[in-house]
């Protein structure tokens, strides 16, 4: 019987441990610093209600960092603890990665394995879209629902009525063939149940729609609360790793390790490991396994928050109804109050030329990482969020709406983009895929971590190319694809 160890029971992580253990004959460990719920009755309610962002201050369900978007801009991001990480907690969001991304990946990858042609059966499959599943690239029998909002809130509608005036067009489906739509407005499909008789809906996240209903499977299991420290080696081939779980530090071994814990803690965990730069290594005393640039090309996706006044109530059914999707920008209408009184909307570069990077302050598994965005570093990205900002000045003005604050409108400074700047929260790249003979290279085309076997690196950390849409639906993506050579 192979044994397989995943790391992380984040998005990927449910994913991977539900299919390689549809095989009987392997028996998958699934391991998760967070919570682990073992029903959906016991999640708790705030991770349930489709319509919030449950990422406040007191959320135990949140890991937290310090972070620096730009030298001299400090801030903080949060990231999902518990079985399905982020998934669990973020705006249902679930538009594909469009057709020039998988090209772009390709590229990097050396391989045709990600073009978007090769990975479309894989999406198919994975999901049960109950609008356009019957539609050419489509599903309607995978694991996760997909809607869309039928009845936008009026704050929602305003703002796509707003975007046609400008002279957009409409968009009914942001996964349609071939390879999403361009540029336009219309609905988010949405990873949520069906609507209950108050119109509310239920968030299904990717421990809803893959981990749980495996659970049952005897050669699966999974444990919460347990910290993963470093992992253990025989050589250069992984063996295992050494976990903290209820004050006792064991070493769960393995035929091969899955890291799963997403594009921080991933990082973290190969570099405290010994797989990474041995410059950065050294310094902290810690014995190289292998030489890797883990860390070293970090991308996100910059945002620029605009808070307005409208009479709109915010009482949308999910965070993010619809979009405005141009060239390298995305254009969200939150239906969440961020600011008391206020509406918001983020205005977000997808393909921006900046890097970031991910280090670490300690060999101390406690100590946080130092986590640099790189945002606005380049001429381009600059200019870009400025004529952005400037669009959804024309959409705030078409719709009547009133900024608070500075207006988003006329002369858009580079003070003004630091002072509003934020993130989207969708980290990449720390645990790059390419060929081994490329520099910035962590893993292969498979997913197999560069110069040690055993050893694959499966979450958002691997993404080698700025993604032009969200990414749950790509990391989903990215496990299914990842199984087939896992198996």
């Amino acid at each position: 019987m192979v044994e397989t160890l995943i790391i992380g029971a984040g998005t990927a992580g449910c994913v991977l441990a539900a299919r390689l253990s549809e095989d009987p004959g392997h028996h998958v460990r699934l391991v998760e610093a967070g919570s682990y719920w073992a029903s959906a009755a016991d999640f708790p309610p705030e991770l349930t209600d489709s319509a919030g962002l449950p990422v406040g201050d007191d959320a135990p369900w949140l890991w937290r960092y310090p972070v620096l978007f730009t030298p001299n801009r400090p801030g903080r991001i949060v990231r999902g603890r518990g079985i399905g990480g982020s998934g669990s907690v973020n705006g249902c969001y679930f538009i594909r990665g469009a057709a020039r991304d998988f090209a772009a990946w390709s590229r990097e990858a050396g391989t045709r394995a990600w073009d978007f042609e090769d990975v479309l059966p894989y999406l198919r499959s994975l999901e049960n879209d109950h609008d356009f599943g019957d539609h050419p690239g489509h599903g309607r029998s995978g694991p996760v629902p997909l809607r869309r909002i039928a009845r936008p809130s009026r704050l929602v509608a305003e703002f796509g009525a707003a975007c046609l005036d400008l002279g957009f067009g409409e968009v009914a489906d942001w996964n349609a063939l071939p390879g999403g739509p361009e540029s336009g407005v219309g609905p988010v499909p949405c990873t949520v149940g069906p609507p209950d008789a108050a119109g509310r809906y239920q968030r299904i996240g990717p421990a809803h729609s893959y981990l749980l209903p495996a659970l049952s499977r005897p050669n699966l299991s999974v444990r919460g609360d347990t910290s993963v420290l470093r992992l253990r080696f025989d050589g250069a081939r992984v063996v295992g790793a050494d976990c903290l779980s209820g004050g006792r530090v064991e070493t769960i071994y393995a035929d091969r390790v899955v890291v799963s814990a997403g594009a921080i803690e991933s990082a973290a965990l190969l570099l405290r490991s010994g797989i990474g730069p041995p410059g950065q290594l050294a310094a902290l005393d810690i014995p190289v396994v292998a030489p890797s640039p883990v860390g070293q090309w970090a991308t996100d996706h910059p945002e620029i928050g605009i808070d307005y006044r409208h009479p709109a109530p915010s009482d949308g059914v999910v965070p993010v109804e619809y979009v405005l999707e141009f060239d390298d920008i995305e254009i969200r209408p939150y239906t969440i109050a961020f600011t008391p009184g206020a509406h918001r909307m983020g205005v977000t570069l997808m393909r921006p030329t900046g890097t970031g990077s991910i280090r670490l302050a300690s060999a101390d598994p406690r100590t946080a990482p130092l986590i640099e965005h790189g945002y606005l570093a380049t001429p381009v990205d600059r200019a870009r969020l400025r004529e952005a900002v400037e669009l959804a000045g024309k959409i705030l003005d078409t719709m009547s709406a009133r900024p608070v604050g500075a207006a988003a409108s006329g002369a858009i400074t580079d003070e003004w983009l630091h002072e509003r700047l934020e993130t989207s929260q969708h980290l990449s790249g720390t645990c790059r895929m390419g060929r081994a003979d490329d520099a910035r290279a962590v893993v292969d085309e498979r997913c197999r971590v560069h110069g040690v076997d055993g050893l694959s690196v499966v979450d958002l950390s691997v993404v080698p190319v700025p993604l032009s849409r969200g990414p749950q639906a790509t990391v989903v993506l990215l496990a299914e694809r990842a199984t087939a050579d896992l198996r």
